[in-house]
């Protein structure tokens, strides 16, 4: 009965906002009050993402990666994907507990042909706060084959409240720096020594945590360096030497060998004068490139 009563009101409400009086031109794809799940499915430092499905229509992904800034993104996924662009508009319907209350507009955006539906930035952050006011966020945009008839798809803010706080939490987990920023990656040795300096040992960490956490990187490959300073055997055991150390650490944290690269340089390659001390610690350097897989 509460279903129904909803539905009903949904319907109505989306009617009379944006479409024409026509009997039966809209389909409403939502879940049950009773069967409405949210569900944190991923919850690391590197991405946290929590989920919904929307009954005979698809699910709904809410997903924040590690980066310098707060980002998150909604992907629709569809069970039957777009068969041409559509115009779409984003509505926050009111519940049936809601009575008096309006549909309310909020944005209007593209579904594309074969793709998902996609909404990120600032729209993607206005869903969840509708849904955090127990409202429904609602997409409006007329069946590609019937075109004469719209869907309407909704989320469902039951349930939402406990995995939208969870997810938040993860939120706040993520690292604050993202692949990009450790993709490729300068690391610099003390003088006379095999010790790194304080900032590249920083940034090995970083490197370290995010490889931890990310099971699509499928690669990391050391280039290591000398100066010119000693004997050019030497330099280039010290070179391979270094080299083996790191392979060894990132093995230690469980990254697979026939995933790790090495080649070894020693005083080859140098990237500035050997003559300075400033030059000779340019030269002295580790570059190491990650590999991640398309997903």
């Amino acid at each position: 009965m509460m279903l129904a009563k909803h539905l009903t009101l949904l319907s109505v409400s989306i009617a009379v906002s944006i479409l024409p009086s026509t009997a039966n031109t809209t389909k409403l794809y939502g879940t049950k009050p009773t069967e409405s799940v949210w569900q944190v499915t991923i919850d690391t430092p590197v991405k946290c993402r929590v989920e919904h499905m929307i009954l005979n229509f698809g699910n709904a992904m809410f997903t924040s990666r590690a980066n310098k800034k707060i980002n998150l993104d909604l992907e629709l996924e569809m069970q039957r994907p777009m068969g041409q662009i559509e115009d779409v508009a984003l509505l926050s319907m009111p519940a049936a507990w809601m009575p008096g209350e309006s549909a309310e507009y909020i944005d209007r955006l593209h579904f594309y042909k074969q793709f998902n539906g996609y909404v990120d930035g600032q729209t993607a952050w206005s869903i969840l706060a509708v849904l955090e006011d127990g409202r429904f966020p609602t997409f409006s945009f007329r069946e590609w084959q019937n075109r004469e008839k719209r869907l309407n798809v909704a989320l469902s803010p039951v349930s939402f409240q406990q995995s939208y706080n969870e997810f938040n939490s993860c939120i706040n987990r993520l690292l604050k720096y993202s692949f990009e920023d450790i993709a490729f990656t300068t690391l610099h040795y003390n003088k006379n020594g095999d010790t790194l300096n304080q900032s590249s040992i920083i940034k090995l960490a970083q490197i370290a945590e995010f490889i931890r956490y990310s099971p699509d990187i499928n690669l990391v490959f050391f280039a290591t360096y000398t100066d010119n300073h000693g004997a050019k055997a030497d330099n280039q055991r010290i070179s391979e030497r270094r080299a083996e150390e790191l392979k060894d650490y990132f093995v230690e944290l469980g990254l697979p060998k026939d995933r790790i690269g090495v080649e070894a340089f020693g005083e080859r390659r140098p990237i500035a004068e050997n003559e300075s001390p400033i030059g000779r610690n340019k030269n002295r350097r580790i570059v190491i490139s990650l590999g991640r897989s398309i997903t």
